[in-house]
């Protein structure tokens, strides 16, 4: 999958897949956002043995991560994480995250989508997304693309800094999901795909 998107400001993005070798960019990509952003991350993806952990994992096929490059730089970096044939086969989760001069241009948006696309291929049903409460930017973004909150885990997870917040779970069928997208770009006439 390799697809070329111009966003609303006019910057033309590649989405693909992450492959092998993008071990040193992804790290890369990783470091060079504030400490802030990568406080809430699942793992200390700052460490280039766990990059390349991630990308191992996808060999499963349980895992598939998408990348955004601009210029051969990564700027964005999203996964679409899924249990294959258990009992939760139906159900994946969405994990993305997007280099802070890159946000506010609907990139999320535009990653989110083609996440989306790849579940429906995958036959998924419903989507879940887990978000620290501090991070409101991101709870946000999955309100407005229409996930419900189903749980919250009271001091259930720990920032790097090892402070416990709460991790809220959120869910949304996979329908909804592509029916709210449809709708937020055919409102927008800036989005082009080639």
């Amino acid at each position: 999958m390799e697809k070329t998107v111009q966003l609303k400001d006019g910057t033309e993005v590649l989405i693909r897949e992450l492959e092998p070798n993008d071990v040193e960019s992804s790290l890369a990509f990783f470091r060079s956002l504030p400490a802030e952003d990568r406080s809430y991350l699942r793992n200390d993806v700052t460490k280039k043995e766990v990059v390349a952990a991630r990308i191992d994992a996808m060999a499963f096929d349980k895992i598939k991560r998408l990348i955004v490059l601009v210029d051969d730089e990564i700027v964005a970096d999203g996964s679409l994480e899924s249990d294959g044939y258990s009992w939760k086969g139906h159900v994946a989760e969405m994990r993305l995250i997007v280099s802070r001069p890159y946000q506010r241009k609907s990139l999320g948006m535009v990653l989110a989508r083609e996440l989306y696309l790849l579940a429906a291929s995958r036959r998924v049903e419903e989507i879940v997304a887990k978000v620290m409460r501090p991070q409101a930017a991101a709870l946000k973004i999955v309100d407005r693309l229409g996930f419900h909150r189903e749980a919250v885990l009271r001091d259930y997870v720990q920032d790097t800094a090892g402070n416990k917040h709460d991790l809220i779970i959120m869910r949304c069928k996979l329908q909804e999901l592509m029916a709210e997208l449809e709708h937020y770009f055919a409102a927008s006439d800036w989005q082009r795909t080639r």
